[in-house]
């Protein structure tokens, strides 16, 4: 059972390190015993085969201590022991509230111990840029727990990790090994990753279509159908109609007021005003016909199954000014998150390759 409890020292911690957990993710606080009774589970299952006892063979403990200290990996000649995935484990059962199917328990392990020998090479790395935390460093993080966890004060705090079979020593030295990875990570990655300003105009010029969607425009519209049964005569007559009224738009005549007297859309009788609308909200082929037009001038006729469009556009937002700035801002942004990850990825393959891993479980 000490090594239970010894091992608790690093369950909320390590849900931190790992991925914002626990309380320090901002969600409820576990309920005391139920990762334990989790831990105590697995390491259960993963206890090797019982040997007969006889009357006189003392009963087994609950929690061996060769169980729970039992090493999984061996990286650099530091282990990670069994008590640590399976703490991990729990925490992830905990926060996914979803129960792990039995097919897939033993990929999970194996994916929650790759993230914890990551997190041991990465302040292995530490140690040798010889990366330092003070004091100061962690008394700050933690009081950004007490705020995260909703506790008052960090009395009320340490009373909630007590209450978990925990020790706030524990908890400042997985604070600390927090700050040490996000300094290495910062200092071996971060500082590295840059965004060039011919990325961001390349980046705008290959998605500017996605770019404008939501961005507002105003056209006015004149529709000529087809009579009903709309035979080729039919449609041949709407054409040479269209033909005729866009004739009229060419040499200047008021567009609202010929909406009014030929269109057969619905609205006609507001001179063939569309009323403000956002790009994306049409149907494609209509929208990019309007939009390739000049504000203030109009194209036509376009058909479609309803029959010949002539379009007016009267004014459209364009990425300009403030707009564009704060799109370029996004465009560096999303730049700099995938250069960052592709350079810790990068990293990280980085030392695995250059240690000694041991995987054993």
């Amino acid at each position: 059972m000490k090594a239970l409890a010894r091992g608790w020292s690093v369950l909320i911690p390590a849900a931190l390190v790992l991925g914002g957990c626990g309380w320090f993710g901002g969600s409820k606080s576990l309920p005391a015993g139920s990762a334990s009774d989790v831990v105590r589970a697995r390491a259960a299952e993963t206890a090797p085969a019982a040997t007969p006892r006889t009357a006189a063979s003392p009963p087994p403990a609950q929690d061996s201590k060769d169980i729970l200290d039992r090493v999984v990996a061996v990286v650099n000649n530091e282990a990670i022991t069994l008590i640590e995935l399976l703490e991990s484990m729990a925490y992830y059962l905990h926060e996914s509230r979803q129960p792990v199917p039995k097919d897939g328990e033993q990929a999970l392990k194996e994916r929650l111990l790759e993230r914890l020998v990551e997190q041991r090479l990465q302040l292995q790395e530490a140690e040798r840029e010889k990366i330092v935390v003070d004091e100061g460093e962690i008394t700050e993080e933690l009081a950004d727990v007490v705020k995260r966890a909703g506790v008052k004060s960090q009395a009320e705090l340490e009373g909630m990790v007590k209450a978990q079979g925990l020790t706030m020593e524990g908890v400042k030295k997985r604070l600390q090994e927090q700050i040490k990875i996000r300094k290495v990570v910062r200092r071996k990655v971060m500082l590295r990753t840059s965004v060039t300003e011919e990325e961001i105009e390349l980046y705008l010029l290959e998605n500017r279509d996605k770019l404008e969607t939501g961005l507002g425009f105003r056209a006015r519209h004149i529709l000529i159908s087809p009579r009903p049964p709309a035979a080729e005569s039919d449609w041949e007559a709407a054409r040479q109609k269209a033909e005729e009224v866009w004739g009229m738009v060419r040499v200047g005549q008021d567009f609202a007021e010929l909406a009014r007297k030929y269109s057969q859309d619905p609205a006609a009788a507001a001179g063939g005003d569309l009323g403000v609308m956002k790009q994306g909200e049409l149907a494609p082929e209509i929208e990019a016909q309007i939009l390739r037009i000049r504000p203030g001038e109009a194209a036509g006729p376009f058909r479609t199954r309803l029959g010949y469009h002539i379009f007016k556009l009267e004014w459209k937002e364009t990425l300009t000014d403030q707009a564009l700035a704060q799109t370029k801002q996004q465009i560096r942004d999303i730049l700099f998150r995938q250069k960052y990850q592709g350079r810790l990825d990068a990293w990280l393959r980085e030392l695995k390759q250059r240690a000694i891993i041991e995987i054993r479980l």
